[in-house]
């Protein structure tokens, strides 16, 4: 990928490499205004985490829709009153608006996670 001149619109990259710097996130609010991975409706990110990882606090008055997809591993989402282990690559769980949640990783695992929109003030994590 190295030897590819860029093009205007295009950007090509490594989700791995790419995420280290903005605790996993890829696209959204928080990328440069031009850049092709700034957008006000999405955010993506790569999160890679070690076996007993998890959530430094529950996220409270969410305003945004998520998707979490599993790659590989066991990750557990929690929600109030009930956790979902995804253990399958491709399991995945979708929670709306204003759903307090948290999450730990029983294995080494990565996961996709998709919110929308992307809303500027909030902190990457």
């Amino acid at each position: 990928m190295s030897d590819e001149v860029p093009e205007p619109g295009i950007y090509v990259g490594n989700a791995g490499a790419d995420g280290a710097g903005d605790a996993g996130w890829l696209l959204g609010h928080f990328k440069p205004p031009g850049d092709p991975r700034h957008s006000d409706d999405v955010e993506i990110k790569w999160g890679v985490h070690p076996p007993g990882d998890r959530r430094a606090a529950w996220a409270v008055g969410e305003t945004r829709t998520a998707l979490l997809v599993l790659i590989s591993g066991r990750f557990v989402v929690e929600f109030r009153g009930r956790d979902v282990l995804l253990t399958e690559p491709g399991d995945y769980v979708v929670w709306g608006k204003g759903v307090d949640h948290s999450w730990r990783a029983e294995a080494a695992s990565t996961v996709l996670t998709v919110r929308w929109p992307s809303v500027a003030g909030y902190k990457l994590g």
